[in-house]
């Protein structure tokens, strides 16, 4: 079982790895979404280091901790944590998206030990988390719900719903976190649907509310460790973030959400990681 009592020496290890390993899969597979993989990587590493307690021996654990990745699309960087911590072999990343593989290119929970449920029709990781806290608490179990958003979702009105549904039964073992990393598939979410004032619409349905740097690795820690942040209120960390974060030509850029990298762009930000552990 992983508690929080690991360093952020360990979180930065993983965080490269889900990178490296990452920008290796999307190239093999000609797929997409490596900037929004890269954005969450620091924060999927705090968490699997740190936070969730989780067992891979034991992946239905009755008390363990959910984690949902909502935006399911990005779900190579997940895979890549699964496999580094021990939910199944790390030679299942190699056929990641081909035909027949077990790995699909949106998060799917059938014959994958570690995540909970199939995602990437966004808008459905909040209220599927709201039901599992909500049976958590109504059960009296200790385990916690964390649910990772993208901004671009917080256009859905499903998570809006759940977002009143939550503060109104006191889920405060309910956990949201939003990569606010500003871009969404087709432009800048102030482009396509402004969000802000974003903390503050969250705080005015009822949750408590923590902003963050969401590649400072001890402030991701501090944020998720504290947790409920306010007794009796949902938690929404909201992690500014910065799409593509890790490889300078990828960073911040609109291009990234759906381009994969050709053989030269490959080498380029394989050398720009460091091209090894």
């Amino acid at each position: 079982m992983q508690l929080s009592c690991v360093s952020t020496s360990d979180s930065a290890h993983l965080a490269h790895h889900i990178r490296l390993r990452t920008l290796e899969m999307i190239h093999r597979a000609k797929s997409s979404h490596i900037g929004s993989s890269f954005s969450m990587a620091d924060l999927l590493a705090v968490l699997y280091t740190n936070i969730l307690r989780v067992d891979p021996k034991r992946p239905e654990w009755s008390e363990r901790d959910r984690f949902i990745l909502s935006k399911g699309h990005a779900c190579a960087a997940l895979y890549v944590v699964l496999a580094e911590r021990g939910f199944f072999p790390e030679s299942w990343l190699n056929d990641f998206y081909q035909d027949g593989a077990r790995l699909a290119g949106h998060a799917t929970h059938v014959g994958v030990p570690g995540v909970e449920i199939s995602t990437g029709s966004l808008g459905h990781g909040l209220p599927i988390a709201c039901g599992m806290a909500l049976a958590g608490k109504r059960d009296g179990r200790a385990y916690r719900v964390f649910a990772l958003l993208s901004d671009g979702e917080c256009d859905e009105g499903s998570n809006w719903e759940a977002a009143l549904f939550a503060p109104h039964h006191r889920l405060d073992n309910l956990i949201v976190i939003v990569d606010y990393n500003k871009i969404q598939s087709l432009g800048t979410v102030k482009e396509v649907l402004e969000l802000e004032p974003f903390a503050d619409k969250w705080r005015t349905f009822g949750w408590a509310v923590r902003e963050i740097d969401g590649h400072n690795l001890v402030q991701i820690g501090q944020a998720l460790e504290d947790v409920p942040a306010t007794p009796g209120r949902p938690t929404c960390v909201i992690a500014h973030t910065v799409k593509g974060k890790g490889i300078s030509f990828m960073e911040g850029k609109l291009l990234w959400h759906y381009r994969s990298p050709n053989g030269e762009e490959m080498a380029d930000g394989m050398a720009e990681l460091g091209g090894g552990e």
